[in-house]
């Protein structure tokens, strides 16, 4: 019998272990447990390195704190100092590194942006916690036939949703294409977090020089911060300057 590997992403314990102990009653379905997203990443990265990748992923939508006390009758990776991950960001980070393994939202409530937020960082389903087991094992099979599922309800508020963000993008995107190359590469040192003095020694250019290009980007972009103008080059897929690299700029010239 071909086993699912599921592993839970809850910081409520009991929800966890109840959850994870409910799934691991079926005869197809392994299931483990974590407390938290750093936890949940070193389970994938350990599981990856033994060649047991999990398939399923389910994680809860509000994910932010650390499982402390007691012991787990299913077990649970707790968390520690490395730090919060949010349900969405994990999504995220677990789509970049294992592209394989499918991830599904576990939700209090129904909520379309954050559903439609979830979907665009690679989940393929967002399930009411309260959904009764042979619904979240339909999902669970779903999504690794590669079927996105969602509540019937939220369907047109998410479509809604992705259809907005996509127009954002496409007009942030257009705003970006007005730049010039030198201010999308000063923009692109801004998404990275570097500062007038660090991009100026980057692109071997004066500190005035610097600022005059960052003023143009701001107001071509029509923002009047750097946190905009990030915010509004990532939704247009601007990523930062690649720092590990060498100085990208000598003489005037483009490297």
């Amino acid at each position: 019998m071909v086993r699912i590997r599921v592993l839970v992403v809850d910081d409520h314990r009991i929800f966890a272990e109840s959850l994870a102990a409910a799934l691991a009653a079926e005869p197809d379905v392994e299931v483990l447990a974590a407390g938290s997203g750093p936890a949940a990443l070193r389970c994938l990265e350990r599981a990856a390195a033994e060649g047991r990748r999990f398939d399923v992923l389910l994680v809860d939508a509000d994910l932010g704190g650390n499982v402390m006390g007691g012991r787990a009758a299913v077990p649970v990776q707790d968390g520690n100092a490395d730090g919060l991950v949010d349900g969405i960001s994990l999504v995220a980070g677990v789509r970049g590194a294992q592209p394989g393994v499918r991830t599904v939202v576990l939700a209090e409530k129904d909520d379309p942006r954050r559903a439609a937020l979830a979907l665009q960082a690679g989940a393929s389903g967002w399930v009411a916690k309260d959904c009764s087991l042979s619904r979240l094992l339909t999902v669970i099979r779903g999504v690794l036939r590669d079927e996105t599922h969602l509540p019937p309800a939220l369907l047109t508020g998410v479509l809604r949703e992705l259809t907005a963000a996509r127009k954002h993008r496409t007009e942030s995107e257009r705003l970006v294409e007005s730049l010039t190359p030198r201010e999308r590469e000063v923009l692109r040192c801004m998404v990275a977090g570097l500062g007038r003095k660090a991009v100026a020694e980057r692109l071997y250019l004066s500190p005035h020089t610097v600022r005059t290009h960052m003023q143009n980007v701001l107001g071509k972009l029509g923002v009047h911060s750097t946190l905009a103008a990030v915010a509004l080059a990532r939704r247009a897929g601007v990523g930062p300057v690649d720092l590990t690299g060498d100085v990208v700029e000598r003489g005037g010239q483009l490297a």
